[in-house]
């Protein structure tokens, strides 16, 4: 049987990943594995992370050193990489395993709901289900799956700060085909919108994939992005 693998790389998440574990309790009940990949976390996100998941691994910072680092640990056939602060639907393994299966494809995404007070987000995040299902390339936002093969042929997460996900998918897409783009919603925090303020993140999100489109560096769209 195919089994799948959930891979949450966390930095100083010890407020958030209590939530998202408790929520994948149903998933491990279906013998899905759970992993957690702390950065160096200085705020006890490894103690709080630890009962809640099959297991948690240490990697240098940084999402794709993380979720690769998390990769060599799993065990399943297919891949799913889980922002610390992302809850996936309830039956989210069967929709993942059945869809593949059934579209023969071998990776794909959800849609997303980005959680929060301002209306603008529900508005943002329409467009971000829709832009991806033309473009076929999603954001780490909305929780990606890939067959272990066809992550393997992708050559993994580009070792870049920023971008990786864009940069995957743009991989996969050549490798592997379209992606399964599925209408079930995961439900991401809205943290970084409402305290940045929703216009001025836009501005910024889209300006960091224009530049990087046009082959600016990851590492200075990193500090540009994180403000160091």
């Amino acid at each position: 049987m195919t089994r799948l693998s959930i891979i949450i790389p966390a930095l100083n998440e010890s407020a958030n990943i209590r939530d998202t574990l408790t929520a994948l309790a149903v998933q491990r009940e279906h013998g899905v594995e759970v992993i957690v990949v702390d950065g160096g976390s200085a705020d006890g996100t490894r103690a709080v992370a630890a009962p809640l998941c099959d297991r948690v691994v240490d990697s240098p910072p940084g999402r794709s050193a993380q979720m690769n680092a998390g990769c060599e640990y799993s065990q399943g056939d297919t891949l799913l990489f889980l922002h610390a602060d992302t809850r996936l639907p309830q039956d989210a393994d069967r929709l993942i395993l059945d869809g593949l299966a059934r579209s023969g494809r071998t990776w794909g995404r959800f849609d997303v709901t980005i959680e929060g007070r301002p209306a603008m987000l529900r508005v943002i995040a329409w467009f971000m289900n829709h832009r991806s299902r033309l473009t076929g390339i999603a954001t780490g936002d909305q929780a990606l799956f890939v067959t272990r093969d066809a992550f393997e042929r992708a050559g993994r997460y580009a070792n870049i700060r920023l971008m990786e996900d864009i940069a995957l998918c743009k991989t996969l897409k050549r490798t592997a085909g379209p992606p399964l783009c599925l209408t079930a919603r995961v439900t991401t925090s809205g943290r970084r919108w409402e305290k940045h303020g929703v216009w001025r993140t836009i501005w910024l999100m889209w300006t960091l994939r224009a530049r990087y489109a046009l082959g600016a560096d990851p590492d200075q769209l990193h500090a540009d992005y994180y403000g160091r």
